[in-house]
């Protein structure tokens, strides 16, 4: 996978770069990648095949079905390992090459994925609709969208990982998302990621920190 730079996701990306809301700071990005092999991406995609193939020779009718379609269609094992890729560069932190296909949710249409928009951005719409003249921050978002990926030519993907895949977790975050605009025919993946963090939680931390900090400070005044 490859990094496409894209000018139209700039304005939104800076928005969303850390976005105060009070109590809790939302932090997201778009970002458009290809879906062509870079790096150790085709040493990658091969193994996680193989992993595939091998998982679905052992599967039985009680394991979780996949909602990246049937995964013994070859086009279906792309489009998964492609989602996998992109993970792997947005977290580069991080190791994707466990995830299986039951923490891919394929998303009914674009309704749904506007409707999730609406219940989490709701605040960061308002305040984009103070800065921007009273724009849309979802037509906004529709807009650059379809420029860099058409977005009615797309299967749209949410992933929800437990809590030993999912990179914000243990940043305090109250709530992540991560979405793929998937298009077969441009072979272009376009991820939307967004989390919100409490303050507090980093408070409670960096309070922890110092508190840390001054018990070695005594521990070193102490005559031993």
């Amino acid at each position: 996978m490859k990094l496409l730079e894209y000018t139209p996701f700039d304005s939104l990306n800076v928005f969303l770069d850390e976005l105060n809301l009070g109590d809790c700071i939302i932090r997201g990005s778009l970002e458009a990648f290809s879906c062509k092999h870079a790096g150790n991406d085709r040493r990658l995609s091969i193994s996680l095949e193989h992993e595939i193939l091998d998982y679905l020779g052992k599967s039985s009718d009680s394991d979780p079905p996949s909602p990246v379609e049937h995964l013994s269609c070859r086009s279906s094992r792309k489009t998964l390992i492609y989602l996998v890729l992109t993970l792997g560069h947005m977290y580069p932190d991080y190791d994707f090459s466990a995830v299986r296909a039951h923490l891919f949710f394929r998303e009914e249409d674009w309704e749904s994925f506007k409707q999730m928009l609406d219940t989490y951005l709701s605040e960061a719409s308002t305040l984009w609709a103070a800065n921007t003249e009273g724009s849309s921050l979802l037509d906004s978002m529709t807009k650059v969208l379809d420029e860099v990926i058409k977005i009615r030519e797309c299967d749209i993907y949410s992933y929800n990982p437990d809590s030993d895949g999912d990179p914000f977790l243990e940043k305090g975050a109250i709530w992540s998302i991560n979405f793929f605009f998937y298009n077969r025919k441009l072979k272009r993946v376009v991820s939307f990621r967004c989390c919100c963090t409490s303050k507090l939680a980093g408070d409670d931390f960096l309070a922890g920190a110092l508190s840390d900090s001054e018990e070695e400070d005594a521990l070193i005044d102490m005559d031993i």
